[in-house]
């Protein structure tokens, strides 16, 4: 997890997205008050309730240092790293300041909220990371937009269920019968593309 801070970073696969990667959220230090200087903290990271990650953090005026161990690529030996993560921060509209990471890949520097834990801590861009939606296709875009109509209806999820079979409470007839229709349209639509795709997959095995 993470890696040296003396300026080299890898660039993983296009594949990747940002729900591969731990993240480090600085709103959350600072909402949390964890980037007060001296102060030190540990962070975890967890998957089915085990710990699978975790890393020390130290606060200084304008950085935070950052100490863990990881396993160098390949499955080899295992390293241990610290190295500074600088600190920006802008004022906000209403007073007070908003703090931000600044990328400690070489050559980068951008202004982030998150880092991702790779052969560096280093911004999405660095990793060359794409957000899950970015790879959705388009009948996964219309089975989310289904969904998303299929929870305000108080639908069960899942396009493969049938409507629901009454009004939710409060709502006007006319915007259930509108909202009743959109899902059935955005729900054929994604069934048409996975048949669609079912079709070309069982071609290509041919």
């Amino acid at each position: 997890m993470g890696g040296s801070g003396s300026g080299r970073y890898w660039h993983f696969g296009a594949k990747d997205t940002t729900d591969d990667y731990q993240i480090l959220d600085v709103r959350r230090w600072q909402r949390d008050g964890y980037l007060e200087p001296g102060r030190w903290f540990g962070w975890q990271w967890m998957r089915n309730g085990e710990t699978v990650a975790s890393i020390q953090v130290r606060a200084e005026q304008d950085r935070v240092i950052l100490n863990y161990r990881h396993q160098q690529r390949g499955g080899g030996e295992w390293k241990s790293e610290e190295y500074p993560v600088y600190l920006d921060r802008t004022p906000c509209t209403y007073g007070g300041t908003r703090a931000w990471f600044r990328c400690p890949a070489r050559g980068c520097g951008r202004r982030v909220a998150i880092l991702y834990g790779g052969a560096i801590f280093a911004c999405r861009h660095c990793h060359r990371l794409a957000y899950p939606s970015q790879r959705d296709t388009p009948h996964d875009r219309a089975a989310r937009r289904a969904n998303k109509i299929r929870a305000r209806l108080d639908w069960e999820p899942g396009i493969f269920n049938g409507p629901g079979w009454r009004k939710p409470k409060g709502m006007h007839q006319r915007t259930y019968e509108r909202l009743s229709a959109e899902a059935e349209k955005w729900t054929a639509v994604s069934l048409d593309g996975m048949m669609r795709r079912l079709k070309l997959n069982t071609l290509d095995l041919e």
